[in-house]
């Protein structure tokens, strides 16, 4: 009996004989496989739960998905892609005794990014893992992509914890897993316990240790400096409030294949909005592929910059109908990708086996992150599926590789790119995604032949123009270098020209009424930019604009501010470039001549470092340049981003 959470489950015996049968009646007798008795999950279904599934209904663009006889390796494909999977959850009882023990367990408050990959362990989204790696298991998937028992698996998945907090822990030690408002989801058995050589996992994981790449930039900013390894027991699922009837297990899926009759199922994952190259490349993958088409886009944690998950299910969910529903289902991921091209793409292959899917689209730059320090792209074009075809066979999914999709306009349809034979006598139009974003910022029109006026609609709806967004500006310099005296005459500036409500976060005043109790460690100084950039996010995202005046000494939370406040509008960066001697000079607040006498420890500047932004949006040097002067030319910087009106 496979154990599967009995909060969400009917127990009923089934036979693979009969399964086969039902979905290979002409090859039933070439198979033998004993009766088993499985814990089938109850599934939502999607929308399709009473349609009947005829060869009419499916459309031109998909072809039967039973008309054929498979394969031998389809049959073995098929019929471990319908069996259920083991997950980690207890039954409700032993979860219910389990939440009661748990009031004497030392806890962990897990972060966004645990939570998604605690969630994939529990419902065998992450199978064959039982829990989060162990370290030899880490050194084998960091080293030649590995677990221990040498299956593959290209990903490490570890609990990353503070130092303070593994040190008082002991291995066999249980702990118990809380989400970010404390409740209990799961129990770990502590079996491992090691500090990682993190410039190593980023240069076999990612191919650079290079902080342009967003997860290695996690790995050295974000996360902690211990690793905890040990298996998972499973209490309850991560709460989600949003698109429930849209997010389903990997069960529940493989439920849903049974009972339409899909042995054939081609996954397409997006971070990114659909638009119409994306319709075309899906239906042409399902057409190669002879399968049905589920759409399974990522909800958990991207890359950022990228459109927020509610805003993009919106948009998926407006374009469904452009599908045939018969042959086409879509359910939510909440995977925190981790950007890694090649490994990435058989990461995902993997978490597609589970979710019982036969194929999976392997694009162009899959999970590329984008350009790295010296300005190119950390992966090739195509290196993903290079990787992918390497490993097919362990896989257990078929990959359907696509190129880059482009339209011609002669012929009025997408095509993709290397196979345009004629290129030279028609049109080819493309519009990437920085001109998208560029077209939305400045309200520029987007072309029906590009995308979908539904689409785009959402897109405009949640990200205005960039003079109706909300955004901030982000002063940073040593102390009496004139940040605070700059952003009170632009805050006066910007409310003159009115439009918008305009909030000064000056380092004094949020140290007054919101880090009255930090001192000036290097943790605490840290914890107090956050804080303040927090609060210019939410007075970003709600249409304001922040004006922030701290010192902010430390590029890392800089960067993690501006990541933050960019998922809801611009962030500009000003560095008053006052040299420390003119600072020093001027010591409005005798700060200067108290760090000389030792009497203040780690002031920045003197006995503590600053990291001179290196790409600022703008730099002010305010020696012998009055304030008025200054804060002009902040508002000439705003008025070129578009951010006001000239």
């Amino acid at each position: 009996m496979t154990c599967i959470n009995p909060a969400r489950v009917t127990v009923i015996a089934v036979r693979e004989m009969a399964i086969l049968g039902k979905n290979f009646p002409h090859c039933v007798e070439t198979a033998s496989f004993p009766p088993k008795m499985y814990a089938l999950p109850v599934s939502r279904l999607n929308l399709l739960r009473n349609r009947e599934y005829g060869p009419a209904q499916r459309g031109p663009d998909f072809p039967d998905p039973i008309s054929s006889c498979p394969s031998h390796r389809e049959i073995e494909m098929t019929s471990q892609n319908l069996a259920p999977i083991p997950e980690l959850y207890v039954s409700y009882e032993s979860a219910q005794k389990l939440k009661s023990e748990a009031a004497d367990l030392l806890s962990w408050d897990l972060s966004l990014r645990q939570i998604c990959d605690l969630e994939l362990l529990m419902n065998g989204g992450f199978n064959p893992l039982k829990g989060f790696m162990t370290e030899a298991d880490y050194d084998g998937v960091v080293e030649n992509m590995r677990l221990a028992n040498g299956n593959l698996w290209p990903m490490p998945i570890t609990l990353d914890v503070a130092e303070t907090f593994a040190e008082g822990l002991e291995i066999g030690q249980d702990i118990a897993l809380r989400d970010q408002e404390g409740v209990i989801l799961a129990t770990m058995t502590v079996t491992d316990r090691w500090t990682p050589d993190k410039s190593r996992e980023a240069e076999k994981v990612f191919g650079a240790d290079d902080s342009a790449h967003p997860a290695v930039n996690y790995l050295h900013n974000t996360a902690g400096t211990v690793y905890l390894g040990g298996p998972v027991t499973g209490i309850q699922q991560p709460v989600h409030y949003d698109f429930r009837g849209r997010r389903d297990t990997p069960n529940e899926l493989r439920a849903l294949f049974r009972k339409l009759g899909w042995r054939r199922v081609v996954a397409f994952q997006t971070r990114n909005p659909l638009h119409r190259a994306h319709q075309e490349l899906t239906f042409r993958a399902a057409k190669e592929a002879q399968a049905n088409l589920l759409i399974h886009p990522v909800v958990g944690m991207t890359k950022p910059g990228d459109v927020d998950h509610f805003t993009r299910v919106r948009c998926y969910e407006a374009v469904l109908d452009k599908y045939p529903q018969a042959t086409t289902s879509m359910s939510l991921l909440n995977l925190a990708m981790r950007m890694a091209g090649p490994r990435e793409a058989v990461w995902h292959g993997l978490i597609r086996a589970n979710h019982g899917c036969t194929h999976f689209i392997v694009g162009r730059d899959h999970a590329g992150p984008g350009k790295n320090s010296a300005g190119e792209d950390f992966y090739g074009p195509y290196d993903a599926q290079d990787m992918f075809r390497q490993y097919k066979d362990e896989i257990g999914v078929e990959m359907v590789d696509f190129k880059h999709m482009v339209y011609v306009q002669e012929r009025a349809q997408y095509e993709p790119a290397d196979e345009i034979e004629d290129r030279d006598n028609v049109t080819i139009l493309n519009i990437s995604g920085t001109e998208l974003r560029r077209r939305l910022a400045e309200g520029l029109e987007i072309p029906d032949w590009f995308s979908f006026p539904e689409v785009v609609a959402e897109l405009r709806r949640t990200r205005p123009p960039r003079a109706k967004q909300g955004f901030t500006v982000f002063f940073t310099g040593f102390s009496g270098s004139g940040k605070s005296t700059i952003a009170n005459a632009l805050m006066v500036k910007l409310m003159e020209m009115g439009g918008r409500p305009v909030t000064l976060l000056d380092g004094d005043i949020v140290r007054k009424n919101l880090s009255s109790e930090l001192g000036f460690s290097k943790e605490h100084r840290d914890l107090n930019i956050r804080r303040i950039g927090y609060v210019a996010s939410e007075i970003t995202k709600n249409g304001g604009i922040a004006i922030c005046a701290p010192i902010a000494p430390y590029a890392a939370t800089r960067r993690s501010v501006r990541e933050e406040i960019e998922e809801y509008g611009a962030f500009v960066e000003v560095h008053v470039a006052t040299s420390i001697e003119e600072c020093e000079r001027r010591d409005r607040k005798g700060l200067y001549k108290l760090a000389r006498a030792g009497k203040i420890k780690e002031f920045t500047g003197i006995s503590d470092p600053y990291d001179v932004p290196e790409n600022p949006e703008l730099r002010l040097e305010t020696e012998n340049v009055d304030v008025d002067n200054c804060a002009h030319q902040v508002i000439l910087k705003l008025e070129s981003l578009g951010l006001i009106a000239g």
